[in-house]
């Protein structure tokens, strides 16, 4: 099975440094579904990692770009290093949106994953955030790893955030909200709820990941949602074949 894990920035950065410790976590995790799975990664915190060590003004547009382009080496060394450690060796692979508007484009990009995972080499995907004005300004690379695992052939989304699955309600106002374990259709009204991203780094929330979900729900594909912080549930679900927590996002089979 060809599995797309997406991890978001709030879970890479802590007090305005890369979370290593998660990092680790995230990357022991990967390498261990390697041995069952074919792996893609898509992994913000360019952004985030670039901060670190270029600390300008990121609501200006042009300083983002740069701290983007400082941060995406820095975190893919990052990765690198970490992974040499189970023997994987990684590559990094930038898109925008524009890529999966070419047909051409698109299918050169997936020859180049598919080359990729047949070599063991872990494809980790970010956006172009240099170039990728409008994304940059959105910023969501929840759409990004949907299309990834759609256009790239991949069976399962998993998306790894602070949000730990999808509620019935805000969890956050509500204690008695209930998190859906599986879900088999979003409403409109849900779609077109105000995106609250939850740091300073993070560009999505609630209601990117669902639309995420929504379009692999209609092209008859899947999404998991669960916890970037702690990752007994993903562990459970795709190493152990166990719905600990999470929910998830899958067509309803009649």
């Amino acid at each position: 099975m060809r599995i797309v894990i997406k991890v978001g920035s709030h879970v890479l950065n802590e007090d305005g440094q890369l979370a290593m410790d998660r990092i680790a976590n995230l990357c022991e995790f990967l390498a261990d579904l390697m041995q069952k799975h074919e792996v893609i990664l898509v992994s913000s915190g360019a952004v985030a990692a670039g901060h670190t060590k270029l600390k300008l003004d990121k609501s200006i547009m042009r300083n983002k770009q740069a701290i983007a382009a400082v941060g995406q080496p820095y975190l893919m060394s990052v990765y690198k290093k970490t992974f040499k450690k189970r023997d994987i060796t990684v590559a990094q692979i930038l898109l925008g949106a524009d890529d999966f508007d070419s047909r051409r484009r698109t299918n050169n990009a997936k020859k180049a994953v598919d080359t990729l995972l047949e070599n063991g080499v872990l494809p980790i995907i970010n956006e172009n955030d240099v170039t990728s004005i409008e994304e940059l300004v959105f910023g969501d690379n929840d759409q990004l790893s949907a299309h990834t695992t759609h256009h790239f052939d991949a069976n399962l989304l998993v998306i790894l955030s602070d949000i730990d699955g999808y509620y019935d309600d805000d969890p956050h106002t509500n204690p008695d909200a209930v998190m859906l374990r599986g879900v088999h259709s979003i409403s409109e009204e849900d779609l077109a709820m105000t995106h609250t991203p939850n740091n300073e780094f993070a560009t999505g929330g609630i209601v990117t990941k669902l639309k995420a979900a929504d379009f692999l729900l209609s092209n008859n594909r899947e999404m998991f949602l669960a916890s970037g912080f702690d990752l007994y549930d993903i562990r459970s679900y795709l190493l152990e074949g166990r719905h600990a927590g999470g929910t998830h996002f899958r067509r309803s089979v009649s």
